[in-house]
Formats: C-alpha cells, sequence, structure tokens
C-alpha cells in the first residue's frame, strides 16, 4: 500500500507480483534485474517471496514500481527479460510515463542468423522504425550508438525477406577526415572496404555470412560508395545511405534523386561529426531544413538517451555536449 507524500518527499509502495515463477524470472539471478530498476531510477527495493517494497522520493518510487509491473507483464507473455531490457525499461518510462513497454520490446524487427529477435530499446527507436514503415524517405539524425544505421539494416533485411523489395543498396561516402582512396592498398573493393565495414558487419550478423556473401555475390545486396549512385535508377529497392553528415548538398541530391518505383531509402547520419572540409555544408543538414516538411519524408531525432552501446558511451556523448567540443567520431 502506497503512502501519500509529494513528488519529492520519501514515501514506499508495496508491489505484489500473484505468478511466483513469472516474479522469480522478472527479479533475475540473484535479483539482478532489481538491483538495476535500483540504480537506474534511485530507489531501495526489499524482496519477500514474490512481493517487494520500493523506498524512496514520489516520483522515483512510481516509476520503479510502473517499469516492474510492464515488464512483469512482458515475462507472462513468455518474453525474456534481461538486465540492459530493465535498464531500457526506466530510460523509456523516465521520458515518456504514459509508454507502453509491450508496444515497444515486442515489435519484432528482424530475427537474426543466430535468433536473436531484434527490437527497438527506446521510444525514439521505435518511432524511427514506425516512420520507416510508414515512409518513402526517413532520416534519422542522431550521435554514435543510438541505433540509427543498424535498425535500418534490419528493416531492410526484413523487407527483403518479405518480399516487399527485391534488392538491398547500402552506400556511404567513402572519403572521411581529408583521406583519399587512392593512398590506400589493395583494389577498389578492398579501399572502400574500411569505410563500408559497420554495414557489412550488421549485415552478417542479421542473415550470417554465407548468406550474405551469397546474396552480395547474386546482386541482390549491393554494398557501394556513394560515387557509384550517380546516373543510375534504383527501383523495387531498400536504399540505405550511411555517414550521411559527410555527403555535400550536390551528392545529397544526387542520392535522393535516384530512388525508384517501389523503393525506400533511409539516410542516417550525425551532424555533430562532420568531416567535411571547413565551409563546406553538409548535405544531411541542408535536407533536414528543406525536405522534412514533405509529406512521405520523415525526419527522426534521437540524442544521448537513446545510445544502446556500452553506458560509459552516453556518459562520453553527455560530456562532450557539456563542453561544447566536437563529439568523438562514430564507428
Amino acid at each position: 500500500m502506497k503512502k501519500k507524500a509529494g513528488l519529492h518527499q520519501e514515501t514506499e509502495q508495496n508491489v505484489e507480483f500473484g505468478d511466483n515463477t513469472a516474479a522469480q524470472v522478472l527479479f533475475g539471478g540473484l535479483n539482478r534485474n532489481l538491483h538495476t530498476v535500483e540504480q537506474a531510477a534511485g530507489v531501495q527495493i526489499h524482496q519477500r517471496g514474490s512481493s517487494l517494497l520500493i523506498q524512496g522520493q514520489t516520483h522515483a518510487v512510481d516509476l520503479a514500481a510502473s517499469v516492474l509491473q510492464q515488464l512483469y507483464g512482458l515475462v507472462r507473455k513468455g518474453c525474456p527479460v534481461f538486465s540492459q531490457d530493465v535498464a531500457f525499461g526506466v530510460k523509456i518510462l523516465e521520458a515518456s510515463p504514459n509508454a507502453s513497454l509491450e508496444e515497444i520490446f515486442l515489435d519484432k524487427v528482424c530475427i537474426t542468423a543466430k535468433k536473436r529477435i531484434i527490437s527497438p530499446k527506446t521510444l525514439n527507436q521505435k518511432n524511427y522504425i514506425e516512420a520507416i514503415r510508414h515512409n518513402g524517405i526517413v532520416f534519422g539524425i542522431g550521435p554514435a550508438g543510438t541505433g540509427k544505421t543498424y535498425l535500418a539494416v534490419a528493416m531492410a533485411v526484413a523487407a527483403l525477406t518479405s518480399e516487399q523489395v527485391q534488392r538491398i543498396i547500402l552506400t556511404r561516402p567513402a572519403v572521411e577526415a581529408g583521406e583519399k582512396l587512392g593512398f590506400l592498398p589493395g583494389d577498389l573493393a578492398q579501399k572502400v572496404d574500411p569505410y563500408l565495414r559497420p554495414l557489412t558487419d550488421a549485415l552478417n550478423e542479421m542473415l550470417g555470412l554465407e548468406k550474405a556473401a551469397e546474396l552480395v555475390e547474386r546482386g541482390v545486396i549491393e554494398i557501394a560508395p556513394l560515387a557509384f549512385m550517380r546516373g543510375r535508377t534504383l527501383n523495387k529497392g531498400f536504399i540505405i545511405l550511411d555517414e550521411a553528415q559527410n555527403t555535400t548538398r550536390e551528392q545529397m541530391k544526387m542520392f535522393l534523386t535516384r530512388i525508384g518505383f517501389d523503393s525506400q531509402a533511409v539516410v542516417t547520419g550525425d551532424i555533430t561529426q562532420i568531416d567535411l572540409p571547413s565551409g563546406q555544408p553538409s548535405g544531411l543538414a541542408d535536407a533536414k531544413q528543406i525536405l522534412c516538411d514533405i509529406e512521405g519524408i520523415r525526419c527522426c531525432q534521437f540524442d544521448s538517451s537513446d545510445v544502446v552501446r556500452h553506458p560509459l558511451v552516453q556518459q562520453i556523448i553527455l560530456a562532450y555536449e557539456k563542453t561544447g567540443r566536437q563529439k568523438p567520431q562514430e564507428v
């Protein structure tokens, strides 16, 4: 039973779970998930059987109780809950108390070659996926580690698997930070491989190395530098332009006008990490200003709260934001 208290006053709340087996799954081994909630929400949790006593400031107690109750519902539906999911759940409900963790976590985007389910982990990721489903062109803009490229590749694989498209085209600017491809050893494929590796890594994870290689060999999946898009019309494809902050205005226009019938495009990048020569405007920043009000085009913005890499990545991004210095290059 919850005591009455002001928003910033200390209070406590009893939370009881009727299904003891589901409760133990929710709590995690050695109550690992409960400890995650304690740290993320700033509360103390005392467990007895399938009941919990949550203590702390009123808003924190309400947040912890809501997260645990929603995750309990997921466990009851057979959805596994890991400590990382618990931490994401706290972040989501802290920013949007009325959000549904079920709608977010059970949105199955793709199943990888190793049978891992890819689903959104933040509200912005969920909105991004919905935008891709319902728009011809989507811009995903935000810092490193927010899943903007990874989820785009997952959506592309899902579209190919369900035969919504006939091919996937992955591209990005091949030259960054003033480097020239001619200075690198090897043939053209070997020269551009380091620049396209983030895309191929995601592709290999989702399809498996052999399947991905087979589809590339057959031309069903094409991975190429942006310059190779000029003069083409890309029909019945899912096209992803990554690292788009390093395109010029002319390159962005060239890319967007390649899109043909029954195709869709996702453009990803971080406008705080522009490696173009000084004074050269970014095609991504330009497109964000002039295109996002057009029907069928959607701009999705990510921030540090959407980072789904190591917890330190979020702290690094926040530290650079506070100092006003340029963030480290995304890898």
